[in-house]
């Protein structure tokens, strides 16, 4: 074998190699979403708080463990102090060591305890549905940029058509004007007119590079590293087949987020309420102690000063001593604090009823609103569609007139901009029938992908 026939396989498989690389570096819209759940800074600071609000949980699940502390000290005396061996009052130096325990343990407090345990457990379940609201806004942000490049590639590819007409006419025109068949100053107009569709193609590119930043801006990755995304072909081939509204609604109502967390805040407010109520109650505790001491100044002898201090082990059995004590604390008048709380508690309550209710409306009205969007976003594609074919022709035959001379360049140029015209706002309809579909499967709990459209060509 030949070093010809060597450096080809080679070069081929470094060609492969190289694309296979490319290919794996293009991001899909579900490796984009599930990329920014695990870096944006927005969703990590959401989960902080939910860890936070689960942290309060087990807390409040702690604080009906009864308390229990330990105290240990030594004290140093001197002067005249009463003597513990004799109780009597003489003037000397002393050490004294003590030991101790203490416990305290509400028994019944009106449930306060127990509301306040469900009342962090709404808080929490309502942190997560919260966090997850802005899983889902992100979502559908990122789901609007990715589309948006691809529309604006459309716009590039379309900019780029107008652009190879302009130099077909362009070469086509000078050839005419060296035979005299078409006047010098309609080559002028093709020309200016080829020189707008260049403008017209790098202010499109530019509006894809800006298109790329805000996506990468959204999954907090720097301008400077390499990002590409799949450029899936999207086609609309029939009639939207969508789920009324109220049917949409009602599904919406059991998954969406917000309306999870206002039905949690909810019922965090009753217990909250009840925690309130529960100050009307008196609170039954028990208190418990048990210690013990020793001295340097506690004689074998009482009697006799200079006799041998009594050992620490025994000094520690002997001085034991303990306590419980079980109370019943009665509110009987408290500058109407507790009555105010309970008041204030009712109304915020009442306020969280209302907000949940709102968030129902402003689900329902956001559904109607996305279904109507959608209708109308598909009825304008096809119209669009139609334009489309219409000006084709219509620029069809007037190229072939102007190529004979029976239109003038101005003719021309107009036909040409109707056509490039009608085919942005073509791709302008069809992306956003394909956002607006998007958010109602969004508002059925549907992953949001494109493969469902890309898999079907027409």
């Amino acid at each position: 074998m030949n070093k010809k026939s060597m450096i080809l396989p080679m070069l081929l498989a470094m060609v492969l190699f190289s694309v296979s690389v490319v290919a794996q570096e293009l991001w899909s819209l579900e490796e984009c979403i599930n990329y920014a759940f695990e870096n944006n800074l927005q969703i990590k600071k959401s989960m902080l708080d939910v860890s936070n609000a689960d942290r309060d949980l087990k807390q409040s699940k702690l604080n009906m463990i009864p308390a229990f502390n330990a105290s240990v000290g030594q004290n140093f005396g001197w002067g005249r102090a009463p003597d513990p061996s004799t109780n009597l009052y003489v003037t000397q130096q002393s050490r004294q060591t003590f030991f101790g325990v203490n416990s305290d343990i509400t028994l019944f407090q009106g449930l306060q305890q127990i509301n306040y345990v469900r009342q962090k457990n709404f808080e929490y379940l309502a942190q997560k549905y919260d966090s997850d609201k802005i899983k889902n806004d992100i979502s559908l942000n990122i789901a609007l940029s990715y589309l948006t490049i691809l529309f604006n590639l459309e716009l590039v590819n379309n900019a780029q058509r107008q652009v190879d007409i302009s130099e077909d006419q362009i070469s086509r025109t000078e050839k005419q004007v060296e035979a005299g068949a078409v006047a010098r100053g309609s080559l002028y107009d093709i020309q200016a007119q080829g020189a707008g569709d260049e403008a017209n193609l790098v202010n499109a590119r530019n509006n894809v590079l800006l298109a790329y930043l805000d996506l990468m801006q959204l999954l907090d990755i720097e301008a400077t590293q390499e990002f590409d995304i799949d450029k899936p072909q999207l086609d609309i081939t029939g009639a939207p087949n969508l789920l009324p509204p109220e049917m949409i609604y009602s599904k919406a109502l059991d998954i969406m987020p917000e309306i999870k967390s206002a039905e949690y805040r909810v019922q965090s407010a009753d217990r909250v309420l009840a925690r309130a109520k529960g100050y009307h109650s008196p609170r039954l505790f028990a208190q418990g102690n048990y210690g013990t001491n020793y001295s340097d100044r506690i004689r074998q002898d009482p009697v006799d000063l200079n006799s041998p201090t009594v050992p620490f082990d025994q000094q520690f059995k002997d001085n034991r001593n303990g306590a419980l004590y079980i109370g019943l604390a009665i509110p009987i008048f408290n500058g109407y604090q507790v009555a105010t709380n309970v008041k204030k508690s009712y109304i915020n309550k009442e306020t969280a009823e209302l907000n949940l209710e709102n968030q129902k409306n402003v689900l329902r009205k956001s559904i109607e609103q996305a279904y109507a969007d959608a209708i109308a976003a598909y009825q304008t594609y096809v119209a669009r569609k139609k334009s489309v074919a219409s000006y084709k022709e219509a620029f069809k035959y007037t190229e072939e007139k102007f190529n004979v001379g029976m239109v003038n360049s101005t003719d021309y140029n107009v036909a040409k901009i109707q056509l490039s015209n009608a085919e942005s706002d073509l791709a302008s309809a069809k992306y956003d029938y394909i956002f607006k579909t998007k958010i109602l499967d969004f508002y059925l709990g549907r992953q949001l992908t494109l493969t469902d459209i890309a898999d079907v060509q027409e």
